[in-house]
């Protein structure tokens, strides 16, 4: 039997199997393809995508006793906080309140990882809340390695076990579907070719895209909702379903003062060089500059850049300072640029054919590159002079040959359209003064009775490939209800990444790495809770007692459902 009267009768061969790359795919000659019918593997529970949310809702199915298998584009699980190439955004306190068990001993564990394989000096080696990079967009700025090795660490009793089972460089390809339900997911892996049919009774989608949803036809919205749609007053009169949020293909460096390092001239150095942003409200110049949009107020605003200080720019992502270590453990401090100046602001990488999403890659790639150049031979010195020629690209920092992180931060995703959808009236500062009638200085989020988790971050949105430029303004401490993880149609297929249901504008709150893993540890206890219940997903909302228990299966298991 040939592959495809194979994947005819099976219902796995759809528009999107042969058409259908994935992300990182689209950059490379394609993979032949097996004449044999695909393999089948079976599990409790299939996660589809290896990032933060996707780790989490693994660990949280194997504790409790599922079998879990999981897949990952790249050869690094952990998304944000490896192959993206992010530092944790976090919330102010979140050393002491705001994440769930599961979490804090990730960052537990990161600290304990510099403990017992760094030189730490004495004074480091006794702050119990030691910063490595001592970074100021985070308590935490850790090298992405560090990230990826406690994550492996925290799974590595289940994968020992055989309880969770990881396919690196594996993409979903199709899905069977009947009726309501997902029956099965056909994946490729990029290096042999080779597919699995992967088949559970439960399905995750943890890709940074929602790259099942599609694949399963279940319903979902993409880009900028109208007002109309979603009540919000900042929302545009009509919709706009190709603004996104940019993306940043983020890069690593270090300074050494008196070296020269600079990079070879960038193909595109000439266009980056002088791309002047077209947004409204506009930009303040061009991108390749100091000065840049304000996100709070828009106005201009120049945050510095001096690497031999480690002062602003260089400090804001700094993931290795050196007076944290034994002298000579590095030669210099570290940072990762994912900054205003390489956000990629021309193009998405969702709902685009492969060949554009590839060339919008290559020339993100090509921005970032641009930025260092200019940092390296442009960029304006306290001293009058131009250029810091010591900074040096860190490819061995990120795990790639071009220096450059393995995958695209992803910012915005394609987003189930739920059972409840939480919009800025729910959590946005303003609006919820504007409901209430009290102030903004005391006034609460919404309160979810299904709550299955709680996060803080502002309504934070980079400018955008529709025109716009930032969006930022405040949200109060908010819960995430377990109505937002569950499509209004399709029964056994949960979200676990940034594709919950959320509107453009709360994506901005719900998309960083302590919500994200909340909501992959919330639907991974749910998968347990299922299937000891015999229960779908949507029963254990519409039905009070079910709904009690599993919110106490979560308290159980650490995960606070109130502020």
């Amino acid at each position: 039997m040939n592959r495809r009267i194979f994947l005819q009768q099976t219902g796995l061969l759809t528009s999107a199997t042969l058409a259908a790359p994935s992300l990182l795919h689209a950059q490379t000659a394609s993979t032949p393809r097996p004449a044999a019918p695909a393999k089948e593997l079976a599990a409790d529970l299939v996660i589809i995508g290896g990032g933060t949310g996707g780790c989490a809702a693994a660990l949280a199915a194997a504790r409790r006793g599922l079998s879990v298998i999981m897949t990952e584009e790249t050869d690094w699980i952990g998304g944000q906080l490896t192959s993206q190439a992010v530092p944790p955004d976090e919330n102010a306190l979140v050393e002491t309140t705001g994440a769930t068990r599961s979490y804090q001993e990730f960052r537990r564990r990161v600290r304990d990882y510099y403990a017992r394989n760094f030189p730490l000096t004495a004074a480091a080696r006794a702050n119990p809340l030691l910063n490595p990079g001592n970074g100021s967009v985070s308590k935490l700025c850790h090298e992405p390695r560090v990230a990826l090795a406690v994550l492996e660490e925290m799974l590595a009793p289940f994968v020992a076990g055989g309880r969770v089972r990881i396919l690196q460089r594996h993409t979903a390809l199709s899905a069977q579907v009947t009726s309501d339900r997902v029956n099965a997911i056909l994946v490729r892996n990029a290096e042999t070719g080779g597919e699995l049919v992967l088949r559970a009774p439960l399905f995750i989608d943890a890709t940074e895209f929602g790259d099942l949803l599609p694949l399963t036809k279940t319903e979902y919205v993409i880009g900028y909702e109208s007002r109309r749609d979603t009540g919000e007053e900042r929302a545009p009169v009509e919709a706009q379903p190709h603004n996104h949020q940019a993306f940043t293909c983020c890069f690593a460096m270090d300074y050494l003062a008196g070296e020269d390092h600079t990079i070879e001239r960038p193909r595109d150095w000439m266009f980056w060089r002088d791309h002047v942003p077209q947004l409204n409200p506009p930009w303040p110049g061009k991108l390749l500059d100091l000065f840049y949009s304000q996100p709070r107020t828009l106005k201009p605003f120049n945050y510095g850049f001096d690497p031999a200080k480690g002062t602003g720019l260089f400090k804001y992502r700094r993931i290795v300072d050196r007076s944290n270590f034994a002298p000579g453990t590095y030669r210099g401090d570290v940072t990762l640029v994912n900054w205003p100046q390489n956000d990629y602001m021309l193009g998405n990488l969702c709902e685009v054919p492969p060949d554009e999403a590839a060339r919008h890659i290559a020339a993100a790639k090509q921005l970032s590159l641009s930025w260092l150049y200019w940092l390296q031979t442009e960029c304006p010195r306290p001293d009058g002079g131009t250029g810091w020629k010591g900074l040096r690209l860190r490819p061995d920092i990120v795990g790639t040959e071009d220096g450059l992180a393995k995958y695209p931060y992803v910012r915005e995703s394609r987003r189930i359209r739920a059972e409840f959808t939480v919009t800025e009236n729910h959590v946005g500062t303003e609006a919820r003064a504007k409901i209430t009638g009290q102030p903004a200085a005391t006034v609460t989020a919404e309160q979810f009775p299904d709550s299955v988790g709680i996060g803080h971050y502002a309504i934070d949105l980079h400018p955008s490939s529709g025109g716009d430029n930032y969006i930022d303004f405040p949200a109060r401490p908010f819960q995430i209800p377990l109505g937002a993880l569950i499509p209004r149609r399709v029964e056994n297929l949960l979200p676990a990444c940034k594709n919950l249901g959320v509107t453009h504008l709360t994506n901005g709150c719900y998309r960083l790495h302590p919500v994200e893993w909340n909501i992959g540890e919330a639907v991974g206890e749910l998968a347990a809770f299922c299937q000891t219940r015999k229960e779908p997903p949507r029963a254990v909302r519409a039905k009070p007692g079910l709904l009690a228990d599993y919110q106490a299966q979560l308290i159980a298991s650490g995960i606070p459902l109130a502020w």
